[in-house]
């Protein structure tokens, strides 16, 4: 298979109810903290997927090769607290390179802030791992989903303190683990 057959083995394998355990250290307040999500993943049809380009203002070049997906999940940490969230998700390969497949992230609301947001992803087509970078206003977030097989992927979210452009990524704000099983 080539790297954008793998890319789309990955998301065939992540469609679906899937269970997820994790810990999140929030290392700029000394806290680490426990919680389970439950989520779906599931294709978007055409007319989302266009709807999510348009959302965010971005070039439509017609929506047949690019993965679209809706993620709803409801999230109970250890102390109780809830929260849910449902978004449309698009993702637009640009270029193959050596480091595998990258491209532009689309979601229709973001996770940290609510409203339309455009990312990036690189996608490793030999380790089957997916690393999408999302810059918001306050913190850049890293997010990697790794397969390790279809019913079971490892997540890791790190989440710094956004500097000022053109500088790397330095402080650490948030470090997040995570082991996801597929249900259904």
């Amino acid at each position: 298979m080539n790297a954008l057959q793998k890319f789309h083995h990955f998301f065939n394998c992540c469609i679906g109810a899937w269970h997820t355990e994790r810990t999140y250290h929030y290392l700029d307040r000394g806290e680490v903290e426990r919680s389970r999500t439950d989520f779906t993943i599931r294709t978007l049809t055409p007319e989302l997927k266009e709807k999510v380009l348009a959302d965010n203002n971005y070039p439509n070049h017609g929506v047949d090769g690019f993965l679209g997906f809706h993620l709803a999940f409801e999230t109970v940490s250890e102390k109780g607290e809830e929260a849910g969230q449902e978004l449309n998700m698009l993702f637009v390969p640009r270029r193959e390179g050596p480091r595998g497949l990258e491209g532009d992230y689309l979601r229709d609301r973001a996770y940290e802030e609510d409203r339309p947001i455009v990312a990036s992803f690189r996608f490793d087509p030999g380790s089957l791992q997916l690393v999408m970078t999302t810059t918001y206003t306050r913190v850049v977030a890293v997010d990697t989903i790794t397969l390790l097989n279809p019913r079971l992927r490892l997540r890791q979210i790190l989440t710094y303190q956004r500097p000022p452009h053109g500088q790397p990524l330095e402080e650490l704000l948030l470090v997040g683990f995570g082991v996801e099983q597929k249900l259904t």
